[in-house]
């Protein structure tokens, strides 16, 4: 939205939590900046409207907080927290709803400066006046809400000096100029509040879009902790940020219609904030592995971007095989590239390629000769036979198809071996395995001097 509507976006100031334990706040940037959605302003970015950081804008919610005190719309509440958690019992024992009985709301100002003067703790709370606050949401639309007949005055700034969401997002909102603000739908309730403290300030409120929640495909709420949707995680998984940007609005409302395989610049293009619905959206991770066969597919197709992937495949099979490497021939740019290409559209991930099905495209298997015995009698002649038609073969001569048909007319010499079969023995001459890809794609992947090289193992012995 942003990106197509408004000339900046910057994510709120971090919070406390996020102030106190810097990593956190690293997280958080890391998982925008994966998606390819990185903000205009941030910690790592700069911008003209730092800082960034809560714990380095307390001063600034220290004065807002002040001067909602002198204009009456806020107060100091000297409450302990033992009477606080009296409170809540007591509401919950007569089954009601626990809110704060904005006892400190009526203090007189001598016991206000009594209790300052000797140094007691204190938190300020807004005041919340009687009445009905009406705002206008560009999702849930036109909202009417009573928030002082509900619950009690709000803590704005706590006893720490760290503000809460509640004067932190208004504060911050202001000063950066913002004038759309997108957050989930938990936030709506508390709105009202925040219209509540804008016109206390005499400031004029953002446009707000409340935004509904992103649940696990069985409904449960989902944690920013997960441990498999630690950005960290995907991307050592394989896992492309355009495929994990394509599941997420996928699964959600905004788009005409939900095809897969949509670019930032699709998804930037094509979103329609009015489109959005309140239904919560439901993200099944399990078709994660499609989403990102589809993008591997169009990055592998993209010669620019294969040639990341080509880089990425290199480091991670000379980590994963080390000395077992075929000779430096496998770490070949060409050769690399040959494979993904032949692989594009069968592979969920690059990491695919690394696990026992695809070794041989990497190590010389052992030959199986019991195996290669008991398919039949004619394994060496076959061999021979194939080394020749691939004396003439080039690398990059020819179609599967053709080098299909090939071996079909190849396979019509022999009297007592059936294509099946030789199919079988040149699949374990080849790989060492059983199943696995088209014996015609792991030759056009090999190439024609790896191929007779594994085929002369055969003969020679």
């Amino acid at each position: 939205f942003p990106q197509h509507h408004l000339p900046a976006w910057i994510p709120s100031p971090f919070s406390s939590l996020m102030s106190k334990h810097p990593l956190v706040c690293e997280s958080g940037l890391d998982v925008i900046c994966y998606a390819g959605i990185p903000p205009d302003e941030s910690p790592r970015h700069g911008g003209s409207c730092g800082p960034y950081q809560q714990s380095e804008r307390l001063d600034l919610y220290r004065k807002a907080a002040e001067t909602l005190v002198k204009g009456k719309s806020a107060y100091y509440c000297f409450c302990t927290p033992s009477r606080l958690e009296l409170l809540k019992k007591e509401a919950l024992r007569m089954r009601q709803t626990p809110k704060y009985d904005n006892r400190c709301r009526h203090l007189s100002a001598e016991q206000i400066e009594k209790r300052l003067a000797r140094g007691s703790p204190y938190v300020i709370r807004f005041h919340l006046d009687q009445g009905t606050v009406t705002f206008e949401d560009l999702v849930y639309g036109l909202s009417r809400m009573e928030p002082a007949s509900v619950e009690g005055d709000p803590v704005i700034l706590k006893a720490d000096g760290f503000p809460t969401y509640h004067l932190a997002n208004v504060v911050d909102d202001h000063h950066m100029k913002i004038s759309h603000v997108l957050r989930g739908t938990e936030w709506l309730t508390s709105t009202a509040k925040h219209v509540l403290m804008y016109s206390a300030f005499g400031w004029q409120p953002p446009i707000f879009a409340h935004l509904p929640l992103l649940l696990n495909k069985d409904g449960s709420k989902l944690s920013k902790r997960q441990s498999d949707l630690f950005i960290q995680n995907l991307s050592q998984n394989g896992y492309l940020p355009e495929a994990l940007l394509d599941i997420v609005t996928n699964c959600g409302s905004g788009f005409s219609g939900n095809r897969t395989g949509r670019t930032l610049e699709e998804l930037v293009s094509e979103f329609d904030l009015t489109g959005i619905t309140t239904h919560s959206a439901l993200l099944d991770l399990d078709k994660l592995p499609e989403f990102n066969r589809i993008h591997l597919l169009s990055r592998i197709e993209n010669s620019s971007s294969r040639q990341q992937l080509v880089m990425e495949l290199q480091a991670r099979v000379e980590e994963v095989y080390r000395e077992k490497l075929l000779e430096g021939e496998a770490l070949c740019t060409d050769y690399v590239e040959r494979v993904l290409e032949h692989r594009k559209g069968h592979i969920t991930s690059l990491l695919d390629l690394l696990k026992p099905p695809y070794s041989y495209l990497w190590i010389r298997p052992p030959v199986p000769r019991d195996q290669i015995e008991g398919l039949t009698t004619e394994g060496e002649k076959i061999c021979s036979m194939v080394i020749s038609l691939f004396q003439n073969w080039s690398e990059g001569d020819g179609t599967m198809a053709e080098l299909n048909s090939e071996l079909r007319t190849l396979q019509a010499q022999f009297t007592t071996t059936k294509y099946s079969v030789m199919m079988k023995l040149l699949r374990l001459v080849l790989s060492g395995q059983q199943q696995g890809a088209g014996v015609a794609e792991m030759m056009l992947s090999l190439g024609p001097e790896e191929v007779c090289e594994r085929l002369q193992r055969v003969i020679v012995h």
